[in-house]
């Protein structure tokens, strides 16, 4: 029986599967007809295979196919393999040390790992997809070089201040966007505004709270003042300015004001930072300080979003815990969970007992055909499963 590798991938996703899913129905579908056995299905789904980005399941099915637990992959079409010559290779050179040397495709032929020819097709096949990536790419960024020149919007979810044709000025959110840029430029806090548009009720497009990154966002948009910008080069655009490109130059000069002289404290270390929750309403508290005394603190208000009436002196808190911990890691029993001992010998006792009743179930086919209960052909193809089965588990 062939152990056969099933590969699906696809690049992007709408959440379904479906494109993996029929991919790995077609592959069982040429198995099966082949008389193969799927030895498992290795699908990375929404994962592109022309940025060089790690392929889980891709990498793990390589891993196998060198282990020797693998004797054959199948896959729909080479470019869901790979669109890199380069990776191309990677796959060659761990197929001809495995000794594979039969992959199918279920579309575009069989191809021979091991044949000269094979490779050649194989080679030529990764180069066309590969071009075919490049040309998408040199055709894609010249259609959005062409549209930024004629100050034309691109899509995406439509922005605050603007209609959903992105070139239609909303006049209530544009009037949000002219308050909040006044106030800005008077000198108001990211965090004040947010505030300000957390109570008045005005959401963000996404129909949440406001956050200050979001707002940093939206007042520093080149889209507000009428321009578009495209890699760092602005255009007159074809839409309305919501304020002047003057105030927006004034906004910008004090965004790198703030950059420059941030009237943060000094970073100092917490030993809990991250770690402490509010008793009250559950949310992380952050580290602050107040005079010489270092507190943890339950904050409200935009981009903490807790209740505001917890406070922690940190010294106190910070020995408490510390004790507790180094208490713990006293124990063997803790001892024993952070090494993995507990779980491993579990695991180890549950795989030993599969391992032993594969073996049983051999030494009783065995009897079987001593005792010619059973043909050479029945006993071969009942002993072949077991013994791949008694195999995986010596493996894990």
């Amino acid at each position: 029986m062939v152990r056969v590798a099933v590969y699906a991938r696809i690049s992007s996703d709408d959440g379904t599967a479906l494109g993996v899913t029929r991919q790995v129905e077609d592959c069982h579908r040429l198995a099966e007809s082949l008389g193969w056995e799927v030895a498992e299905d290795y699908i990375d789904n929404d994962v592109s295979a022309s940025t060089g980005k790690r392929r889980p399941a891709y990498e793990r099915m390589l891993d196998d196919v060198r282990d020797g637990y693998r004797d054959a992959v199948i896959v729909y079409h080479l470019d869901r393999l790979t669109r890199r010559p380069i990776e191309l290779e990677h796959f060659v050179d761990v197929m001809t040390a495995a000794g594979v040397k039969q992959v199918k495709f279920v579309s575009g032929g069989d191809l021979d790992v091991g044949n000269g020819d094979g490779l050649l097709v194989m080679r030529v096949q990764a180069a066309v997809a590969a071009n075919e990536t490049a040309t998408k790419s040199r055709r894609v960024k010249r259609k959005m070089d062409e549209i930024a020149v004629a100050g034309r919007p691109h899509g995406g979810i439509r922005p605050f201040g603007f209609e959903a044709d992105r070139v239609t000025i909303r006049p209530d959110e544009a009037e949000v966007l002219r308050q909040i840029v006044a106030r800005f430029i008077a000198g108001e806090s990211y965090r004040s505004l947010c505030t300000w548009l957390d109570e008045a009720g005005i959401k963000t497009v996404a129909g949440g709270p406001w956050t200050t990154s979001t707002l940093r966002s939206n007042l520093g948009s080149a889209r507000i003042a009428g321009l578009r910008d495209h890699r760092g080069q602005l255009t007159k655009a074809v839409w309305e300015p919501i304020i002047s490109e003057a105030d927006r130059d004034k906004v910008l000069a004090r965004m790198e004001a703030a950059k420059a002289n941030p009237g943060r404290r000094t970073p100092r270390r917490y030993l809990l930072s991250g770690l402490l929750r509010c008793g009250k309403c559950g949310t992380r508290l952050y580290s602050a300080t107040r005079g010489e005394r270092r507190r943890y603190v339950c904050m409200s208000g935009p981009d903490h979003g807790g209740c505001g009436k917890l406070t922690v002196v940190a010294p106190p808190m910070e020995e408490l815990v510390a004790a507790a911990v180094l208490y713990r890691l006293d124990t063997p029993e803790l001892a024993d969970a952070l090494t993995g001992r507990s779980n491993a010998a579990a695991e180890s006792v549950a795989l030993s007992d599969a391992l032993a009743a594969d073996r049983e179930q051999l030494d009783e086919l065995a009897a079987l055909y001593a005792s010619k209960a059973i043909s050479t052909r029945e006993w071969m193809a009942a002993r072949r499963p077991i013994e791949d089965r008694a195999s995986d588990t010596e493996r894990r």
